[in-house]
């Protein structure tokens, strides 16, 4: 009986190995066919990997993008080539995105702002405007909570901004469990993703059918990487907590924030957009009928929020000193409050 069972744990070993390295080559496989399209930014020690378009010298944008995302997904959804035709516009994987860094500790959206202020100002942009989708609005939010100066205004595309009973959230943290979360992450996971990445995708577009764009411009393989599978779960973890922290801050933000809400978001609720706005002292909310989570994808909706970011954008450019266009560079970690261009 215990040579049996014995054998049993031997070949679920073999197995869950044999797995492991068809995840490892399957992620190198989608690394190779999905080069950076950026350049690299070290910030607190984190190397971020950031896509720059547009006038170096126009008033600048920066997209933030939603969880399980990456650049890509800006730059799919036409978003980046229709803001850089008035803005200097800035894109970055979030941590633990696409070719971006994610460290150990948790990154909350408060920490996540930290990041993306200091990162603002080694471009040498002393104020943008701040486009969030999704999970990308808490960080978008906190931004403006904890650099004002920094924000000329805010839009926020699907966010979730009031904490509500949401069991997804938790049905997706696996991946961020100690040691099991590890053990999953490398093995089962990613076989999982794959399988039900069509059926979430469609629920994404819902009730629009899935944008061609998307299909043809957004990596799969790279969403199913492990290390960006613990980054989707730790987020999924913090989304609730963060809302409610963030939510007692939101009378704070001065700057005006327009707030875009999908009347048929299947993902986030209906009511998340205005109650943003009850809580905020000058924002205005559209509701787009027919429209699903990735309403970003719609082109009345891509160009209501380039009208928005123009709308929203200072009367005169930042004074800036621009990090020079140059190939990437190693550097040693910067310090806390440093930041340094590779």
């Amino acid at each position: 009986m215990k040579n049996s069972g014995a054998r049993a744990l031997g070949v679920m070993a073999g197995l869950l190995a044999v797995n492991a390295l068809a995840v490892a080559v399957a992620s190198r496989r989608a690394e190779r066919k999905n080069p950076p399209r950026g350049r690299f930014v070290r910030v607190m020690g984190l190397r971020l990997h950031v896509v720059e378009a547009g006038p170096p010298d126009a008033p600048a944008v920066l997209l933030l993008h939603g969880n399980g995302a990456m650049t890509q997904d800006m730059a799919a959804s036409g978003l980046i080539d229709r803001l850089a035709r008035t803005h200097r516009v800035v894109c970055l994987d979030r941590p633990g995105f696409g070719w971006s860094d994610r460290p150990r500790r948790p990154l909350p959206p408060e920490a996540q702002a930290e990041l993306a202020g200091d990162l603002l100002r080694l471009l040498g942009i002393d104020r943008a405007v701040v486009v969030g989708h999704s999970w990308g609005t808490l960080v978008a939010l906190a931004l403006a909570v904890q650099a004002p100066k920094l924000v000329a205004g805010l839009v926020l595309a699907a966010g979730y901004y009031v904490p509500t009973r949401r069991l997804d959230v938790w049905l997706m943290s696996g991946p961020a469990w100690p040691v099991v979360g590890t053990v999953m992450r490398h093995t089962i996971s990613p076989v999982i993703g794959a399988l039900i990445a069509r059926p979430f995708v469609r629920r994404l577009f819902a009730p629009r059918p899935v944008a061609p764009a998307f299909r043809a411009g957004f990596p799969i393989g790279m969403a199913l990487r492990p290390e960006q599978l613990r980054a989707v779960a730790e987020e999924s973890i913090a989304m609730i907590p963060a809302a409610r922290r963030l939510r007692r801050r939101y009378g704070e933000i001065a700057c005006p924030v327009t707030v875009l809400a999908a009347a048929g978001d299947r993902l986030v609720e209906h009511f998340q957009g205005a109650r943003l706005v009850e809580a905020l002292p000058n924002a205005t909310l559209r509701v787009v009928p027919g429209v699903g989570h990735m309403m970003h994808y719609e082109p009345q909706v891509a160009a209501a929020i380039a009208a928005a970011a123009a709308a929203l954008t200072p009367p005169s450019p930042p004074l800036a000193v621009h990090a020079p266009e140059a190939p990437d560079l190693e550097t040693p970690p910067p310090t806390r409050a440093g930041a340094a261009a590779e």
